[in-house]
């Protein structure tokens, strides 16, 4: 049996949740890995020590709202793979050879509705850290360093909201910076979900 958009209920630790979706992942399937990419000025937000307007995050979810702000809510069905990758906006290398400084996801951390406590792996399973080292810029900076998880098969459906931490780099070494994006949310479907739509005359 497979389950409507009236049949989701909510958990008191969710934000409220519009169940009135306009066709919901059309052609896509379960085993599509979802990917969450955060692009960052690192060095203004270094600067200005605020991640305010620089950070925006963007998904390859159909229907998620929110693409290309802080407010990102993805899409996503229970069971499903999602990776959260990172891309800086100035990642060559400079003329007189040095590198710029880069950024990383540190830690995601799930709240409930309030933004406080946390849900830890009730909401994924197997959230960590993924890459392999980059030999060009130090043996010790991951050359694609992303996290990964899957979304708990028996999850109850409805929005999860979420906290990335970031870690970036001094410009010439030194002590490192720390920001953080607690405006993301997943929006949990039944893996079963199959769209309604209305009949047209």
């Amino acid at each position: 049996m497979t389950t409507t958009a009236e049949q989701i209920q909510e958990k008191p630790v969710m934000a409220p949740n519009d169940k009135n979706l306009d066709n919901p992942l059309p052609g896509q399937f379960n085993s599509t890995q979802l990917n969450v990419v955060t692009t960052l000025d690192v060095a203004n937000t270094v600067a200005s020590k605020s991640i305010d307007g620089r950070a925006f995050l963007m998904d390859n979810s159909p229907h998620s709202k929110g693409k290309g702000t802080p407010q990102l809510q993805t899409i996503c069905k229970q069971g499903q793979v999602l990776n959260w990758l990172i891309y800086c906006l100035d990642m060559d290398q400079r003329q007189d050879k040095t590198w710029p400084p880069m950024a990383r996801i540190v830690n995601i951390v799930f709240l409930d509705e309030g933004g406080e406590e946390v849900l830890g792996t009730q909401v994924c399973s197997d959230l960590k850290i993924y890459g392999g080292p980059d030999e060009i810029r130090s043996p010790y900076t991951p050359s694609y360093y992303y996290w990964a998880g899957m979304v708990r098969p028996d999850l109850e459906p409805g929005i999860y909201k979420y906290r990335l931490v970031y870690e970036l780099d001094a410009d010439g070494g030194g002590m490192k910076h720390y920001f953080q994006l607690s405006e993301p949310s997943l929006r949990v479907l039944p893996y079963d979900f199959v769209p309604q739509h209305p009949h047209k005359d």
